[in-house]
């Protein structure tokens, strides 16, 4: 008996699917799965991704950005991203600094990445290699105390000892390292994610162990490759701007291409589609420094049924910095290059 596709059968199908993915599938056992956040706009946050891809110009590049998942559907993920980096001269060597920190909510489950970045820079074949590391922490949480399951559910029991009672909550170091190559008219990055494959341990939050059980889950160790460039067209002020994102943890692998035609260096406009899930508009404007950019995600599988799509804000400054000997402390803002 064949079954039909509704916007209500897509809901529940969510709702358990969200709820299994929370309580890691069983209790006291270790559940792999893939931290990071998906954003349509990962060409201005290449240092979430790739921890090298940082201080790659003379700006001091600051950007914030939320995501709206599947709009419309209770309990859809939600994404807040902020990422920095600058770059700083040691001993007559050009190295980069950085930070990010995400937090994505999805229905009881909060989960909050943080990242120190540092990256060493040596010029090559007229471009600059990068090699970056980063450490951090993964903070996740559960509201197990807030749980409903309908009577009705036919795949969860009240009594599931799979599904916490109360609220959980573990944290655990995490590490990452990539390599990335910049040039005047292209770049290019490869990088891994959750390099040591972290573990975090759930525990209550009231700090009762007694026979409450154990909650684990485990990071994947994710792959990025990046790569992207700056066409301009002759004799115009336009410019074409193509780029690609491939990911894979090693069950799982997607990959999403954005062109982007943009405008004196002020206006951009342009598609991308991201493998089996969304087709994606962007728009952005960077005027002295300031950017704003949105992006705006129509689902090409079944979610379309029951979402409107998917949104994306980003909004930042640039900052000029003058790294000569002469003017070491000295700094003036411009217009993004």
């Amino acid at each position: 008996m064949r079954t039909t596709i509704t916007p209500h059968n897509i809901r529940r199908f969510l709702f358990r699917a969200i709820l299994i993915i929370q309580v890691f599938a069983t209790a006291g056992q270790d559940a792999a799965a893939q931290a990071d956040a998906q954003f349509s706009q990962y060409f201005e946050v290449p240092n979430y991704y790739n921890a090298a891809a940082i201080g790659t110009t003379d700006l001091l590049r600051i950007r914030g950005g939320a995501r709206l998942q599947w709009v419309g559907i209770e309990n859809a993920p939600k994404t807040f991203l902020g990422a920095a980096d600058m770059p700083f001269k040691l001993f007559g060597k050009r190295f980069g600094v950085g930070l990010v920190m995400q937090q994505e909510s999805l229905g009881l489950f909060k989960n909050m990445t943080v990242g120190a970045q540092v990256a060493y820079k040596q010029k090559l074949f007229k471009g600059t290699l990068s090699i970056g590391a980063q450490i951090g922490f993964i903070d996740q949480s559960f509201k197990g105390s807030e749980v409903y399951i309908p009577d009705d559910d036919d795949y969860h029991q009240s009594t599931d000892d799979a599904i916490p009672k109360q609220d959980i909550r573990g944290n655990t170091f995490d590490m990452g390292l990539g390599v990335f190559y910049s040039h005047k008219w292209f770049w290019a990055g490869l990088s891994a994610t959750h390099l040591n494959s972290p573990s975090v341990r759930l525990n209550a939050e009231s700090g009762e162990n007694g026979n409450e059980k154990n909650y684990e889950f485990q990071m994947g160790r994710t792959l990025y490759f990046m790569g992207g460039s700056n066409i301009p067209i002759k004799n115009t002020l336009f410019e074409v701007i193509p780029s690609v994102l491939l990911k894979s943890d090693f069950t799982f692998t997607t990959w999403e291409a954005t062109a982007r035609c943009r405008y004196n260096k002020f206006l951009t406009a342009g598609v991308g589609y991201r493998w089996e899930d969304a087709v994606y508009v962007v728009l952005s404007a960077e005027f002295k420094g300031f950017y704003l950019g949105y992006s705006y995600d129509y689902p090409t599988s079944a979610i379309a049924r029951a979402s409107s799509g998917s949104h994306e804000i980003f909004a930042g400054y640039s900052l000029k910095l003058d790294l000569s000997d002469k003017n070491r402390h000295r700094h003036k803002s411009v217009r993004i290059m």
